[in-house]
């Protein structure tokens, strides 16, 4: 079983920071793919950020891009986004989540086998 648990969400206003991490415990891969997604009430989950563990890839969503950081601790099993610049449309629960192996696109919820319980970001103006 795996468990994935992010922190590092709260309150901050528009133009401020935040680091999310995302730990990975129980019986993970030894390389993982891995992505971030948002959700906020009355739509789907979102696409935000993905890094796959073979040539260090990153993606981003293109609203994201040049304000948000994907990267990862691998001796701490801890997966990172760094958002910087917020806005208030950046508001929502953030969810990491492991992509099933051999998938190739990373952009996808369905395509993501384990999911942490979300942590959420509050972004006011």
């Amino acid at each position: 079983q795996v468990q994935l648990v992010e922190s590092g969400g709260g309150l901050v206003q528009a133009g401020g920071s935040l680091r999310l991490s995302c730990e990975a415990s129980g019986r993970t891969l030894s390389t993982p793919d891995m992505g971030w997604f948002r959700q906020v009430p009355g739509k789907e989950r979102e696409f935000v950020a993905a890094m796959r563990w073979i040539g260090k890839i990153k993606y981003y969503t293109d609203s994201v891009k040049g304000r948000f950081t994907i990267s990862r601790d691998n001796a701490l099993n801890t997966l990172y986004l760094r958002m910087n610049s917020l806005k208030p449309e950046d508001t929502g629960v953030y969810y990491c989540a492991i992509l099933k192996t051999n998938i190739a696109d990373a952009t996808i919820a369905f395509n993501y086998d384990y999911w942490g319980q979300g942590t959420q970001v509050t972004v006011s103006s």
